[in-house]
């Protein structure tokens, strides 16, 4: 009896076991799914591929592939690397192997945005790997949780600076198809170095019209969407519809190095002109928040810190002619873009609208093409710490300066707060920056979103992650 109660327990989950969870994801590879990109976090939303560190949900870094660290001075660490750990292609992790695909991030053009600033030495040393930094770092643990520096079995790195993620991973599911821009399968990785996957497998669709997603949950043809429009999720059982607070910024970037918006004091006047709280309360229904600053709700800590910012006088327009740039694949953001054109037609510009899905948007953006642009960003994708955000788009060298701002003030803020250890103190120094920041007119900060994931019944274990770095994991199943 005892022995027929256990099969009967065991049963469901033989079965679930058996199933595979189908993703409707909101945009599809930019790059390949290069893990060297932005692609890395499809990877890391997949479990296939994992990184040395990981944060948890305080943003704290916790041991993954590395079992440990040791900062030996103030430039020098040293990380203990997990033995027992097979690739999906059979090879196993060792020292040299991780050090090997550091270097490679180290290397790549361009490098992954979580080092933009950062000069790393890597080596393979007495069975740990040693990480130098030329300057003082004490986020480096941060940093190695990025999922663009994922650890990768040698063949994914090619002679021609490509770099190819399947089978190459060592999470608990193996990447075994890349269908372009229209899917990607994966399936359990029964090597796995820790708790064996509940699902058979994973099928990734990218389905970039928002209309489609809302449609996908309802029939029920997709187990878990991203990023569900407003518009959608009111026709939605709301049992299905789960808000995840997100550190993401709808900001508008203002080009401050060519065009009539180098004008400080119109980007002055084009900050006045428009109302925020008439977006959330219009393209988003409310569900979102307004926004005080760069970095929203889901950082608490950053409101009590803030001060006013000096911003320059204001000059009435007179017709100026400026050209305002977003992108298709996020359904709010044309609509957005609709009622920031008439508040500043209203203020006197004469505005010109380019909206266009974003692999077709991007060059012309980061090269500085546009006057404005609407951009909803993520304000700490990749450390857990908003510096290498702020760096990344706001300083002289940052690799996605959408405004195109150098700024002597600013590099000088963030350096502070790059060079300042986790805790108030750094976080006193993030808001300094973020003052300096918007006291250039460089960006306007518009509303933070909240996310809304749509998940069928059946799922259970799904992450809502605010960072969005997880989605499904070993943990995630389907129930009966």
């Amino acid at each position: 009896m005892i022995a027929g109660l256990a099969l009967a327990l065991l049963a469901p989950h033989a079965q679930a076991g058996d199933r595979r969870i189908h993703i409707a994801h909101l945009q599809p590879p930019r790059s390949g799914l290069n893990p060297l990109s932005d692609d890395a976090f499809k990877l890391s939303r997949w479990s296939t591929a994992e990184t040395l560190v990981r944060l948890d949900a305080e943003g704290t870094p916790q041991p993954l592939l590395a079992t440990g660290w040791t900062r030996l001075d103030a430039r020098t660490w040293r990380f203990a690397i997990r033995q027992g750990v097979t690739f999906h292609d059979g090879t196993a992790l060792t020292p040299e192997r991780v050090a090997a695909a550091l270097q490679a991030a180290t290397a790549a053009v361009p490098r992954p945005r979580i080092l933009d600033g950062v000069d790393l030495g890597v080596r393979a040393e007495g069975g740990g790997v040693i990480v130098t930094t030329a300057k003082d770092d004490p986020l480096l643990p941060n940093r190695l949780s990025s999922p663009q520096l994922a650890i990768l079995a040698a063949r994914a790195y090619h002679a021609d600076g490509t770099v190819v993620p399947t089978r190459a991973g060592t999470g608990p599911f193996v990447l075994t198809e890349i269908n372009g821009v229209s899917s990607a399968h994966l399936d359990r990785f029964d090597g796995y170095w820790g708790t064996p996957a509940r699902l058979a497998g994973i099928d990734a669709d990218y389905v970039g019209d928002g209309t489609a997603r809302g449609a996908a949950l309802r029939t029920g043809a997709a187990d878990v969407v991203e990023a569900v429009p407003v518009s959608q999720a009111a026709l939605v059982d709301p049992a299905l519809i789960h808000e995840v607070p997100m550190p993401r910024t709808n900001t508008l970037y203002v080009n401050t190095a060519r065009g009539p918006l180098a004008d400080p004091a119109l980007r002055a006047a084009l900050r006045t002109a428009l109302d925020p709280a008439a977006l959330v309360r219009t393209v988003y229904e409310g569900r979102a928040d307004v926004a005080k600053g760069l970095l929203g709700p889901a950082l608490p800590w950053a409101e009590g810190l803030r001060q006013p910012v000096a911003y320059p006088a204001a000059r009435a327009p007179a017709g100026e002619t400026i050209v305002l740039g977003t992108f298709t694949d996020r359904a709010e953001l044309p609509e957005v873009a609709v009622l920031v054109a008439q508040s500043l037609t209203r203020a006197g510009f004469v505005v010109k609208q380019d909206v266009r899905e974003y692999a077709h948007i991007e060059a012309d953006m980061l090269a500085g093409r546009f006057d404005l642009f609407i951009l909803s960003r993520a304000t700490v994708l990749d450390s857990g710490d908003p510096v290498s955000y702020m760096v990344s788009d706001f300083s002289c060298a940052g690799s996605f300066n959408i405004a195109q701002l150098c700024d002597a003030g600013v590099d000088a803020a963030l350096e502070r707060a790059a060079a300042t250890d986790p805790g108030p103190a750094r976080q006193a120094a993030i808001i300094a920056a973020e003052r300096a920041i918007l006291a250039t007119g460089a960006a306007v900060p518009l509303l933070h979103e909240r996310v809304i994931q749509g998940e069928a019944a059946t799922v259970s274990g799904a992450i809502r992650d605010p960072r969005e770095r997880q989605l499904i994991t070993e943990q995630t199943t389907l129930l009966e």
